[in-house]
Parts: structure tokens; sequence; C-alpha cells
């Protein structure tokens, strides 16, 4: 019985490879793209903080602005305090005594201290 013997020519050839279309985009595409996109975010960052900047420099002259303000109101309320104390002093007392050996002004001290005590 003879051998079976390979055609003339030879057989033809054998796929062994899967010829699949590579997915998505090449590796030099996605890095550009995430290139792109984290520039677009650091400029964002540089953006916000230079806004966050100028709006705390905002803020700190608005209340440098109002200190003269509020020192005023603080002045009426020391003064109203004061006289006051002039008038419950005349009253208790019959007249004013001067504390200091001077007549200038001194702005009082006021601590505060608990109203009752228990140990």
């Amino acid at each position: 019985m003879p051998q079976d013997m390979p055609p003339v020519g030879g057989y033809g050839p054998v796929q062994y490879k899967r010829n699949l279309p590579a997915a998505g985009f090449r590796p030099g595409t996605w890095l550009v793209a995430m290139g792109l996109v984290m520039t677009y975010g650091f400029y964002k960052l540089g953006v916000g903080i230079k806004e966050q900047k100028e709006l705390a420099r905002e803020k700190i002259w608005s209340r440098i602005h109002l200190i003269p303000v509020l020192q005023a109101e603080e002045d009426r309320d020391l003064v109203r305090k004061h006289l006051a104390d002039q008038a419950r002093e005349k009253e208790l007392l019959g007249e004013n005594l001067k504390v200091y050996n001077s007549d200038r002004y001194v702005r009082p001290t006021y601590a505060i201290t608990p109203g009752n005590v228990t140990k």
C-alpha cells in the first residue's frame, strides 16, 4: 500500500496568529491626551489658587478698613460706662474721687470673674 504524500507544491499556509485589529488608541495618543488633560487641570488649579489669594487679600483689607469703625464703637461704649461709673460714684460717695495722680484718661481693664465660686 502506497503512503500518502503531500500534494505537489505543498500544503497551504496554516494561520496560527489571530488577525484582530488593535482595540483603542495607540499608547502615544493616550500619553498626549493625558498630558493635555493634566496641563488644563494644573492651569485651572493655578487660576483657583490665584483667586483664593485675591479673596484672602480683599478680606484682610476689608477688616483693616473696618478697624476705625469698630474702635469708635468700643470708645463710645467705654465713655458710656465711664460716665455711668462717675454717676454711680457721685451717688454713693457724694463726690468724684481721683484715683490716679493725673487727669489723663486711663483705659479700664476688665477681668471677667465667675459670679459664685464653689469648692
